[in-house]
């Protein structure tokens, strides 16, 4: 499955680098990718290292850079979001390192470096299959009080869609919130950007987190939560009816309910070495998946 996943992003990625969405003609910045209070609860990044986990092509990850941060390393299971991502910081003109590995191998892949900050999220979770093994590999590349700061999509918005009746601006639940169904098949040849159907590899698989889910496995491998966010927001307009709501960002209309649709969390290492209240098998199990 995790296979199947990495060539459906490989076919995605050059799709995505042409596409309108990702606004790499200059009419989105990396700064857009970012809501407000995202900055508040980083903090000051200068002279700080940063490692942001599956970034895709990379272009939030400039946006690390441009704000000072020591040094900026993005890592992606994908080879070719890592070929676009590079040559679309090159042409930028931003430092940043891209590394190709599996989240689950990214200890061995950056060769044991550690991180003062760890940022991920907003769409990511989604394809890993077990938190706790993720959780373990957190911990292993944060320095003693380093920050995991993850910005993610809510998993009541991955479980509601619109209301099969086309006249009706609603919002249905129409899939899981919770975890326990194991992997989600889906096979679409369009991606969430404008831009040619995939040449091939349409088939990826999800699995469902929700938010017990993140806050047990960060506790569990060591890590102390320091704030979790829930907010109305989204960056890009998933639902006809949403409106927007300040710069490139989205939201629900005033007279619909107001409901969480990503949600952010950050979490410190202890100063101390944790050992994982995993296993190592854990990893080595989702290795050979």
């Amino acid at each position: 499955m995790l296979r199947t996943n990495q060539e459906n992003w490989d076919a995605r990625a050059p799709v995505h680098a042409a596409s309108a969405f990702y606004g790499l003609d200059g009419s989105r910045s990396a700064e857009d990718w970012f809501a407000p209070f995202e900055w508040e609860d980083l903090g000051d990044l200068r002279g700080r290292d940063v490692l942001h986990l599956q970034c895709h092509l990379g272009t939030d990850t400039h946006a690390f850079a441009r704000r000072g941060a020591a040094r900026t390393v993005g890592l992606d299971f994908s080879g070719e979001s890592v070929a676009q991502a590079r040559r679309i910081a090159r042409e930028a003109g931003v430092d940043v390192e891209f590394v190709q590995a599996d989240v689950h191998d990214a200890v061995d892949a950056l060769r044991g470096r550690r991180f003062d900050v760890i940022y991920t999220g907003k769409g990511a979770l989604c394809y890993l299959p077990d938190l706790r093994a993720w959780a373990d590999v957190v911990r292993a590349l944060l320095r003693p009080g380093g920050m995991l700061y993850l910005v993610e999509f809510h998993p009541l918005l991955n479980a509601l869609g619109p209301a099969p009746d086309p006249r009706r601006q609603t919002l249905e639940l129409t899939a899981d919130y919770l975890a326990g169904r194991g992997a989600i098949r889906k096979d679409a040849p369009h991606t969430y950007t404008d831009g040619p159907p995939l040449e091939g590899a349409t088939t990826c698989f999800e699995w469902r987190h929700g938010l017990g889910d993140v806050v047990t496995a960060l506790v569990g491998a060591g890590l102390r939560i320091e704030l979790l966010r829930e907010t109305e927001l989204l960056p890009w307009k998933r639902f006809e009816a949403m409106v927007p709501a300040g710069g490139l960002w989205w939201r629900l209309p005033d007279e619909e309910p107001r409901i969480p649709l990503l949600f952010a969390l950050r979490a410190v290492s202890a100063q101390a070495e944790h050992k994982p209240s995993t296993s190592r098998d854990v990893l080595g199990s989702v290795r050979s998946a």
